[in-house]
């Protein structure tokens, strides 16, 4: 089985292809960090999230810049300790994202940003020059730092509903995928962050151990762990996503169909931290995101082929899921295409 808390190497070469220059100075870095430098030519090679960590911070020091040199100005280091200091003395996560926002858009001059609440869902948006859009990740590196500090002074992971980005599809996205949300969209009028508002409400209580150590196990902390595409929940999950939802089996036939005992599954998937009824709710959830983005489905038509009764239900099932309705998201998704 798969180290779950690794990075792809890919990710590897993208923080070294801006701040590190390519031959000897590049192999001495991953010397370094424990990273044989033969890895780089490997598409399929991974690294421990650790030592990806690491290289991270090496590459902060010797940069003076813990944003790997993509901005003209530099996130110089120390950045991220004042950033998160001055976001926990604020009373709620709203108040703290418009700091950790405010503070990063002094900083960097190509990604400033701002929040915005729209009823039940907020928006983190990237107000870019009118210029070429950056590398896919740049902004992924920029949404792990927002999203990861947010995290942290909530308290709780966030859940994301979608993201946007300008720039075209990047080689390489499944780690994208798990760090942030299955729903990436790309060649977008803008860049943005989209997720359930509530959260903003929820009050911060921090203390200076906690920075501390939260500083400490920095960016690691951050990097969401790989899923083993090869784990029982990867499996059924693709095997629901090949089937229309009218036709998914209860536990038994899913079972049967992996040729193992309902009792079995259940273990296993218990082992993995999950439940079939909460697989087939994340695949109902993803594929309804999906269908939203696209207006000529009806509303009827996505609860149809999800598998839900009636209309109602739908919307039931998708205010639960993602803290908002369905023609809310739509509209706000459709509104900038």
């Amino acid at each position: 089985m798969l180290n779950k808390d690794t990075i792809s190497i890919y990710l590897v070469r993208e923080a070294l292809l801006q701040s590190c220059a390519p031959g000897s100075a590049t192999d001495e870095v991953l010397h370094k960090v424990g990273i044989a430098p033969a890895l780089l030519d490997q598409p399929d090679a991974r690294v421990p999230a650790l030592v990806y960590a690491r290289m991270w911070r090496l590459l902060a020091r010797r940069l003076d810049d813990e944003f790997f040199g993509m901005d003209p100005r530099k996130l110089r280091s120390g950045s991220l300790e004042f950033m998160c200091r001055t976001a926990m003395a604020q009373p709620t996560l709203a108040q703290g994202l418009e700091v950790v926002l405010g503070f990063l858009s002094l900083m960097l001059e190509r990604l400033p940003a701002r929040l915005v609440r729209q009823q039940s869902l907020a928006e983190i948006v990237l107000q870019e020059p009118d210029s070429n859009p950056g590398r896919g990740f740049t902004y992924f590196t920029y949404w792990m730092i927002v999203h990861g500090v947010a995290c942290w002074l909530a308290g709780r992971r966030i859940p994301i509903l979608a993201i946007e980005l300008r720039c075209a599809t990047p080689d390489y996205c499944e780690d994208y995928e798990v760090m942030f949300s299955e729903n990436l969209r790309f060649d977008r009028p803008r860049t943005r962050m989209i997720f359930a508002a509530d959260c903003l409400d929820a009050p911060i209580r921090r203390n200076a151990q906690e920075l501390k150590r939260f500083l400490a196990e920095a960016p690691a902390n951050i990097l969401v762990k790989y899923r083993d595409p090869q784990s029982l929940a990867s499996q059924i999950k693709q095997a629901l996503r090949l089937q229309p939802a009218e036709q998914w089996p209860e536990t038994p036939g899913m079972a049967q169909s992996l040729c193992m005992s309902a009792s079995t599954l259940r273990r296993r998937l218990a082992d993995e931290g999950q439940t079939f009824q909460g697989l087939k709710d994340g695949v109902r959830k993803e594929l309804a995101i999906a269908w939203l983005a696209e207006p000529d489905h009806s509303f009827a038509d996505i609860a149809l082929r999800l598998g839900f009764a009636d209309t109602s239900s739908f919307y039931k099932a998708f205010r639960k899921w993602s803290g908002t309705n369905p023609g809310h998201y739509r509209s706000l998704i459709l509104g900038s295409s």
